[in-house]
């Protein structure tokens, strides 16, 4: 757990550092063909008996390995257990943060919105 200046303790994370891959962001996003680029979550819900994952999220559309348009108000979804075992990283990863994670391609999600 971690506290702010103003509140009470909670969950936080510091000091992570994932394996980088071998390919480039922009290799991971041709790689990925069509689906979602994803830059800002909202809200969780994960049932930690099952492993479904469920969030909301906005980001950019890709069609042909290129990004197209921006998205807004969508949900992704997916088993928490094969999205685990599903991650490509890039190798991208800003190593001077306390937090180091390349960007990753997690394939086989659901996308819902319209």
């Amino acid at each position: 757990a971690a506290r702010g200046i103003g509140g009470v303790p909670s969950p936080s994370t510091w000091n992570i550092a994932l394996t980088q891959g071998d390919a480039s962001r922009e290799d991971l996003i041709a790689q990925m063909g069509t689906g979602l680029l994803v830059t800002s979550m909202i809200g969780s819900t994960i049932n930690p008996n099952t492993g479904d994952y469920s969030r909301g999220a906005s980001g950019f559309w890709v069609e042909n390995g290129e990004i197209a348009y921006p998205v807004n108000e969508c949900t992704i979804a997916g088993s928490l257990h094969d999205m685990l075992r599903r991650i490509i990283p890039a190798n991208d990863a800003r190593t001077h943060l306390s937090t180091v994670v390349p960007s990753l391609l997690v394939e086989g999600m659901t996308l819902a919105g319209n």
